[in-house]
């Protein structure tokens, strides 16, 4: 018989080890609790406009290609993405900038803007090519044990994390303009964090979008959920929508599956959990079972910021860049706000996706689907929502319009949605609203985070931005290799390959 191996939840993590764990000819069965796929990944529809619920572009998009080839598919047979070039533009208080994947291009608008910092931004590229190099194999291994992290791969690359550096610290040995340096520096919201506390080893971020370039998937980045949970099904996989599920059943501290919430029981060799990581721990698990992972100790981890989002449907179009981030006049005071003091800014920093501009199915024709985003504290801080959104709202629209070319924003608003940090927390089991799972600080990377194998419960995995190697799709993907690698090798099966990665083109 099938050993059968049950995910908890239908992100892009869950469903990519779903679909790994399926093409090795396990029994699969995945348990969503919302009506859709994709979790944080959904598409969102209002009326006639269609949005991505969170991630908005897809970066490292031969990762995704690799796992398709390993569940014996082709990625371009599920997904058409495009990629953008330019990739987005900045908008700074006396400046823009258009940010493109072309390596000379990209060097002659910083010498023309910046005063020959052209130089700067080859070293930067070379050096944090071989940065990613080194780390790759880092990201690509389990980190559960200390053993782990003496493999000669990982002490190789213990020296590129730079841990006694920061990201601004490390980008300022290449730049010195501060709106230069935050123009690679500002991808450290990917992971909820500020430049000034994220680690050095993160301008692989940047770097990242600079050397491979980044796509949008034709209908959005939720098209990465729904194709993977295509490939689920036609690999014998069931995914079971609008299926919540309760507790995990556990005896002696072993995982035997699930109570789903209609109170069916449904048991399997091992568990996977996509839940988000300190919800899933503090909902289901019973009291007094964990002991490193108690509610009262996840308290006390340190976790990303949260977001508060705009969907409008609008009756026009703009013919304006893809993705739009508007600076705020003191970037460092607004990120201090959102992640120490822990208060709504007067002058946030937002980012706007105009998706419509490149893909003509995510609203009719003659409009647009509009995606705002603005950073903003976790639900560890006092903010009350429910009596200062509509405040925020006005003061997002406000910046927008004054800000950027997006004019008359209000008078073309026919659908729309909010979402605050509460509705990230009640809506999609997000804990404390930390949209982007548990901080990245060095003390919960790699074996500090929660491992892959679970450490304190057996039968039990994790995938996802709650474990290692961290948030991010990229790295969601990435967990999910991590993972099924970990029970194919428990199992005596071959492990997935890792390939090495593309050479940049610009390389020198």
């Amino acid at each position: 018989m099938k050993e059968r191996m049950i995910v908890i939840g239908a992100g892009p993590g869950g469903l990519a080890a779903a679909m790994l764990l399926a093409s090795q000819g396990y029994e699969v069965d995945v348990y969503e609790k919302q009506d859709g796929v994709g979790g944080r990944n959904a598409e969102l529809r209002l009326g006639d406009f269609v949005f991505d619920t969170g991630p908005t572009f897809l970066s490292m998009i031969h990762l995704v290609e690799e796992l398709f080839s390993i569940a014996g598919r082709d990625l371009k047979d599920y997904m058409d993405a495009v990629k953008l070039d330019p990739m987005y533009e900045l908008i700074f208080e006396d400046q823009n900038l258009v940010m493109t994947h072309n390596f000379e291009e990209m060097k002659k608008q910083i010498d023309e803007n910046f005063e020959g910092s052209g130089e700067g931004y080859v070293r930067f590229m070379n050096e944090t090519g071989r940065k990613l190099e080194a780390l790759t194999p880092l990201l690509q291994s389990r980190m559960d044990r200390l053993i782990h992290m003496m493999q000669p791969k990982v002490i190789k690359a213990l020296p590129e994390l730079e841990v006694s550096k920061t990201l601004y610290d490390v980008l300022s040995r290449y730049f010195k303009d501060e709106r230069l340096k935050m123009a690679f520096a500002f991808q450290s919201k990917y992971l909820g964090m500020s430049p000034w506390e994220c680690p050095g080893a993160f301008t692989i971020l940047s770097y990242m979008e600079h050397a491979y370039g980044i796509y949008h998937p034709i209908g959005g980045v939720n098209q990465l959920s729904q194709a993977m949970a295509k490939v689920v099904k036609e690999l014998g996989g069931r995914i079971h929508t609008g299926s919540g599920v309760k507790k995990l059943v556990i005896e002696n501290r072993a995982v035997k599956g699930v109570e789903l919430e209609n109170g069916d029981v449904e048991l399997a060799a091992e568990v996977i959990i996509n839940a988000d990581f300190a919800h899933a721990m503090t909902h289901l698990v019973e009291p007094g079972i964990l002991k490193k992972y108690t509610p009262e100790k996840l308290e006390k981890k340190k976790y990303s910021c949260s977001t508060f989002m705009m969907y409008l449907g609008l009756d026009t179009t703009y013919d304006l860049s893809h993705h739009t981030i508007v600076f705020s006049k003191d970037y460092k005071k607004n990120v201090e706000e959102i992640t120490n003091t822990r208060m709504l800014s007067a002058d946030p920093s937002i980012y706007i996706q105009n998706a419509s501009v490149t893909d003509p199915t995510l609203a009719p024709e003659g409009k647009s689907a509009l995606y705002i985003l603005a950073p903003v504290p976790n639900n560890f801080s006092d903010i009350g929502w429910e009596q200062e959104q509509e405040t925020f709202r006005e003061l997002v629209l406000d910046i927008i319009e004054e800000k950027t070319e997006f004019k008359g924003l209000r008078n073309h608003i026919v659908e729309e949605k909010l979402l605050t940090p509460m509705g990230w927390e009640e809506d999609y089991s997000v804990y404390k609203g930390a949209t982007f799972n548990l901080g990245h600080q060095l003390s919960q990377m790699m074996i500090f985070r929660p491992h892959n194998k679970f450490e304190e419960l057996d039968n039990c995995w994790l995938v996802g931005g709650g474990t290692h190697p961290g948030s991010g799709l990229p790295t969601i993907l990435e967990s999910a290799r991590i993972t099924t690698n970990g029970i194919f090798e428990q199992h005596g099966k071959a492990a997935i390959p890792i390939m090495p990665l593309p050479a940049w083109e610009g390389s020198r």
